[in-house]
């Protein structure tokens, strides 16, 4: 039996990286290609990290139903395709989405069985130095973009409780590991079948990353952005 694994983070978090290692070493998994407006950026090619189309071929599509959701992010529309989901089960495979917390939500409310899984950072600080990190490889610092980002995670990271689970990207490595464990431990709970000690350790190591098991240090990490966030707020009154 399939099922659909939905992976979000803020933008700019290593949630690529995460996704394209799960790909290459999960089988039977049927990756969605998000359809967008905006501009390819750098090396991207159509097909590949996304469709781009126009506004108005998107709008055609939402207007003929084809997306499973949809979303407008930063001025630019990012949705689903419903094919994905169709081919996911035509062929017995799990579909994995790459999508944000608005679609997320989307898909929620349509699948309610669907796995969601929300990758974070450590902490504002660390999500601020990625963002500048990849805005210097871009060429060009934008500080309008990089505080609508952070201001946008804060409030992505609120909706934290309506995840499955919660997955800390701190350690690559690590975090490659959890992901992957949370994706196969759904699938030994879907199987039924015998529960093995391999599978045993698989489903303790997936049960950590719970929403229950992580909500503190969620919490934790919250508080980093509205301390932020507070400090900014003061900073521009006392001006």
């Amino acid at each position: 039996m399939s099922s659909v694994n939905v992976i979000s983070a803020p933008s700019g978090y290593g949630k690529s990286t995460l996704v394209s290692e799960l790909r290459r070493s999960v089988p039977n998994l049927e990756f969605s290609i998000s359809y967008t407006t905006r501009a390819p950026r750098g090396s991207e090619q159509n097909g590949r990290e996304y469709f781009f189309i126009t506004r108005v071929e998107f709008e055609k599509m939402i207007a003929a139903g084809e997306f499973l959701e949809h979303a407008e992010v930063f001025g630019n529309y990012y949705g689903t395709a419903r094919r994905f989901l169709r081919q996911a089960e035509a062929a017995d495979r799990d579909l994995l989405l790459d999508i944000d917390v608005q679609g997320a939500a989307q898909v929620k409310a349509a699948l309610p069985d669907a796995v969601s899984i929300l990758v974070l950072p450590p902490s504002r600080n660390e999500l601020e130095r990625r963002l500048r990190r990849r805005s210097e490889a871009e060429g060009a610092v934008d500080e309008e973009i990089i505080h609508r980002r952070l201001h946008t995670a804060t409030k992505e990271i609120a909706n934290y409780s309506k995840y499955d689970y919660i997955l800390v990207n701190d350690r690559l490595e690590e975090s490659i590991d959890e992901l992957k464990s949370i994706v196969l431990a759904e699938r030994v709970k879907r199987s039924g079948a015998a529960v093995s000690a391999d599978r045993r350790k698989l489903l303790a190591r997936a049960e950590c990353c719970l929403l229950p098991n992580q909500r503190e240090r969620v919490q934790q990490i919250l508080a980093t952005f509205q301390d932020a966030r507070r400090s900014e707020v003061q900073g521009r009154l006392s001006l």
